[in-house]
């Protein structure tokens, strides 16, 4: 079975203000070279300590939902006992336990079983790196 699991890095560049990246056309092209037509799992993680993986709805106005949400519930003050980076930075690192870092996904004759208005996104919240990493990995 060699070709029962694959994986692939995306480099991501998010900015430096807090982001919602929709990945889904990304995993979308690396099922497409990874799946060939198979049933399986993708398995989507972001080896960060201040971002994580999400599943929702985009371009309706609920990826700025979540990022106000996480605004109130974390918000960027000198609460927080992490304290390197810009101010409220320990906020990010929080982030994990409501975002995790991955997302298991079923992939259906090689394509990503999704609902109609669900978007595999990366949620970075962290303004001090704007680089990332996604590993997307395929087992089928």
């Amino acid at each position: 079975m060699p070709d029962s699991f694959a994986t692939h890095i995306l480099d991501i560049t998010t900015g430096r203000t807090e982001t919602v990246t929709d990945l889904t056309a990304d995993c979308e092209r690396f099922l497409t070279d990874a799946a060939h037509g198979r049933d399986g799992l993708l398995n989507v993680f972001v080896p960060h300590a201040t971002a994580g993986i999400a599943v929702l709805e985009t371009g309706a106005g609920s990826d700025d939902d979540l990022l106000a949400t996480l605004q109130t519930l974390l918000p960027a003050d000198d609460r927080w006992r992490h304290r390197h980076g810009t101010p409220g930075h320990g906020r990010d690192h929080v982030l994990p336990a409501l975002v995790p870092p991955h997302a298991t996904l079923p992939v259906i004759g090689g394509r990503l079983e999704l609902g109609t208005w669900q978007s595999v996104c990366l949620v970075d919240t962290n303004r001090d790196n704007a680089n990332r990493h996604v590993r997307l990995s395929f087992l089928g």
